[in-house]
């Protein structure tokens, strides 16, 4: 066995005795063994080399990761190596209002492949979920703002201070409830 995987918060660890084994260098899981539907509450794999694999791996190779959505090619996700021999990926899964409902399920890919032919791990997952996260404090700053709003005309008047004490009370709140920014988690 060359890796094992974990699911944060949804799994065991699981080795590749859980994947299809397609050919000597090439795995498939079928998101929908462990999640049925549900495959985009997962966000996140851990994946890592097992002891024997780090040791086996000729020069120059490493495991790749890949995701596939219903519907739409694979996604390079990210690579472990004898040299980082672990890794907690982000899953970047299509937001649905952005894919079309396709039929079939999703699919973790891993192969093993020449370190200098993947691409550079470029984070999208995290990129989404800043983005996600910008938009959800935005909307708590806007939703504030609202309730001090006052008409001029065309215009909406807020008081000059209104950042301030908005920024005041996300802090205190915070400060009081630690489980409040998990509502801005993704």
């Amino acid at each position: 066995m060359m890796f094992g995987v974990v699911f944060p918060e949804r799994s065991y660890p699981m080795d590749a005795l859980a994947f299809a084994q397609i050919d000597p260098l090439h795995w498939l899981l079928d998101m929908a063994s462990l999640v049925g539907d549900a495959y985009r509450d997962v966000k996140d794999l851990c994946v890592f080399l097992l002891p024997a694999a780090a040791a086996s791996l000729p020069p120059g190779k490493g495991l790749a990761v890949y995701v596939q959505p219903p519907g739409h090619p694979f996604l390079f996700c990210g690579a472990v190596h004898p040299a980082r021999p672990s890794a907690l990926l982000a899953l970047p899964w299509p937001d649905p209002a952005d894919a079309p409902a396709a039929t079939g399920s999703a699919k973790i890919g891993i192969s093993v492949e020449d370190l200098a032919s993947l691409p550079p791990v470029a984070d999208a997952g995290a990129e989404r979920r800043a983005e996600r996260l910008a938009l959800k404090v935005g909307e708590n700053l806007f939703n504030f703002m609202q309730s001090f709003c006052g008409v001029d005309g065309s215009r909406l008047v807020v008081p000059m201070d209104i950042l301030d004490r908005w920024f005041k009370k996300f802090q205190e709140r915070a400060k009081r409830d630690p489980s409040y920014l998990k509502n801005f988690s993704l």
